[in-house]
């Protein structure tokens, strides 16, 4: 068994996963999905091989490339990679507009779960990477056990009633 360092004082609190940068087979199929579907801005592109894409005018919360993968296909199941990108939404109503334009686009979903301290929809991009949209509750409200610890659980998302909080 390989001994694994332990590092003498946890990370700072303030660190963030600033983003993530995907290997894709279509740049412009991937941007039709992020952009066009799910509503990210289009900050930069290279040409047919890179772009970047954000949320609010960031200068990316996503990079998309085809350096590796251009006409490519998906990892097969059974090896290491990427298990999903979570997108983090602000609100249960942005939530709603994000599920609903997943639906609108026809797009289904593999699963909606309700972990207590957060309600998350599950799904695939063009090129098979998983991406969850997910929004947190307060704090306040994450499930505790008796001692006071976090108690994380997956339930079913009633995703109708979700989508009863779209408001166009």
């Amino acid at each position: 068994m390989t001994s694994h360092p332990v590092a003498p004082e946890p990370v700072n609190a303030g660190t963030r996963i600033g983003h993530v940068h995907l290997k894709v087979a279509d740049l412009d199929r991937a941007l039709g999905f992020y952009c066009d579907v799910l509503g990210f801005q289009l900050m930069q592109k290279y040409g047919d091989q890179a772009a970047f894409i954000s949320a609010g005018g960031y200068h990316h919360h996503i990079g998309l490339n085809t350096w590796e993968s251009k006409g490519g296909k998906p990892p097969p199941a059974g090896t290491t990679g990427l298990f999903h990108t979570a997108i983090l939404y602000p609100t249960r109503a942005a939530l709603a507009d994000a599920l609903h334009r997943v639906v609108t686009a026809g797009i289904a979903l593999d699963g909606a779960s309700d972990h207590g301290v957060s309600e998350a929809l599950y799904l695939r991009d063009p090129d098979e990477n998983g991406v969850e949209l997910y929004r947190d509750r307060p704090e306040s409200e994450w499930p505790r056990d008796v001692d006071g610890k976090l108690a994380m659980f997956t339930r079913r998302l009633d995703v109708d009633a979700l989508l009863k909080e779209y408001k166009p």
